[in-house]
């Protein structure tokens, strides 16, 4: 077979949601939300750990959230911040 490369094809083992995938804080760092490579998230509250657990998916900047009790919730990446229901994240920088 002859032809170019395509420079479009993301490669199998790249996650769909990896451009979000770490942790992403408040400005205060009460709120801290972990976007895992799996598709599951883990989010600490203060000092409560694994206040929340679930799972996410992304669609373009669009994010759904299912937590492991059923409750739904909704985000969207707009300039690089999470904008997570009324919380804004942003992305820790180590």
């Amino acid at each position: 077979m002859t032809g170019t490369a395509r420079t479009d094809h993301v490669p199998e083992n790249v996650p769909e949601n990896a451009d979000v995938v770490g942790m992403w804080v408040t400005a205060d760092g009460h709120i801290r939300q972990e976007l895992l490579p799996d598709g599951r998230y883990d989010e600490a509250r203060g000092t409560r750990r694994s206040a929340y657990t679930g799972r996410y998916t992304v669609t373009g900047d669009h994010l759904d959230y299912v937590d492991d009790t059923g409750f739904t919730a909704t985000g969207e990446i707009r300039d690089g911040v999470l904008h997570h229901e009324h919380l804004v994240l942003h992305r820790e920088r180590k």
